[in-house]
This record gives C-alpha cells, sequence and structure tokens, in this order.
C-alpha cells in the first residue's frame, strides 16, 4: 500500500494546477473528469473489447490496427492517451506484456495496473525468463510456441488479443467477456472454459 501524499506534496500539486489553469493550459473540471474516467476504467472493458473481436471479424480487424480506435468505439474516450497497440495470440505465438521502466500500461481499457505488474521483478524476469515466470503463473506453453516480450511504454501501450478456447462456440459477448480476465489481456494467462462439475 503506498504512503499517503505529503502535504507540501499536495501544496505543491496545487500551485502548479493554479498555475496551469491560470495559463489555459488545462482546467480543474477537465483535470477531474480525467480522474474520474481513470478511476472508473476496468479489465472488464478490455475483456468486452476481446470479446467482440472474437465474435465479429470486422471489429477484430478494427482493434488489431488501430486499438485506440475500437476502444473508442465501444465508448472509451482514450483523448491525451497514447496509441493503443493489440497484440494477437496464436497458435504459435505468445505475447507477455511489461514496462521495463516503470509501470505504463492502457489504464482506459484496463484499470489501475496491479501491483505485481509494477514489482521490479515482474518487470526484470519477464524479459530475461518469461516462459519461468509464465509457468510460475500456472501457464506452461509447449516449446513450440514462441514467447514474445513486448515493451509497454510511455510512447505506445500494449494490450494482448488471447485466443478464444474452444468450447465457447455459441456463446455470446457478455459470456465471452466473463472468462477473459485482466492477466490475460496482459499475457500471464489465457482464458479458459470451466470443465463440467463432478457428480456429488
Amino acid at each position: 500500500m503506498a504512503a499517503p501524499p505529503r502535504p507540501e506534496s499536495l501544496a505543491l500539486l496545487d500551485r502548479l494546477m493554479a498555475a496551469l489553469e491560470a495559463k489555459g493550459v488545462v482546467t480543474e473540471a477537465e483535470i477531474a473528469e480525467r480522474q474520474a474516467n481513470t478511476d472508473k476504467a476496468s479489465p472488464e472493458t478490455g475483456a468486452r473489447m476481446v470479446a467482440r473481436a472474437w465474435t465479429d471479424p470486422a471489429y477484430r480487424a478494427l482493434l488489431l490496427s488501430d486499438g485506440k480506435a475500437a476502444a473508442e468505439q465501444m465508448g472509451v474516450s482514450m483523448a491525451g492517451a497514447p496509441p493503443l497497440g493489440v497484440l494477437e495470440n496464436t497458435p504459435a505465438r505468445h505475447h507477455l506484456v511489461v514496462c521495463t521502466l516503470c509501470s505504463c500500461y492502457p489504464r482506459a481499457v484496463l484499470g489501475y495496473p496491479p501491483g505485481w505488474y509494477k514489482s521490479f521483478a515482474y518487470r526484470s524476469r519477464a524479459v530475461r525468463e518469461p516462459r519461468v515466470v509464465l509457468a510460475e503463473w500456472g501457464l506452461n506453453l509447449p516449446d513450440s510456441v514462441e514467447v514474445r516480450v513486448v515493451d509497454s511504454t510511455a510512447d505506445y501501450r500494449w494490450m494482448v488479443l488471447p485466443m478464444r478456447p474452444a468450447g465457447t462456440e455459441g456463446w455470446d459477448e457478455a459470456r465471452l467477456a466473463s472468462i477473459i480476465t485482466r492477466d490475460a489481456l496482459v499475457g500471464v494467462a489465457v482464458p479458459k472454459v470451466a470443465g463440467p462439475r463432478p457428480a456429488a
């Protein structure tokens, strides 16, 4: 848990905001609106985008060519956000997203990054030993699958389009979205269909 901000930091922030507003760069209302949009963002948005891509070929093409436009089409404001790239997993390639310098993350479509994503251990080990990291998450990929680590930066954010699992034929978007987790959207997991419950 982060420490609360120090009073002097809050005072400095207030002075900065006042200066920006006085110069007409940004208003307090605009900052409040952006913060509210960030606070309400969640991985459910990314899950809905993926579920739609699984069922709508035209949307899938848009998502892979222009993630920012695809997010906007789902009603997500991407104003001021960096471009959003979407990486398609295939039977031959699996993508893993990391920010090696800090915690760059597509917050507009995934919400706030989890603590592990920001940790030095994940940021360094995901690059050096991605298969080991994935195995620790319970994801053991065959040697035939290439693991591609992609660095999210301040200039370009990334999200994964996971493969649609078998057994989901005929599912609607809402049901599909329910199996797409935040972890699958950054590549440390894959969507899974729960097996039948054992008889009592």
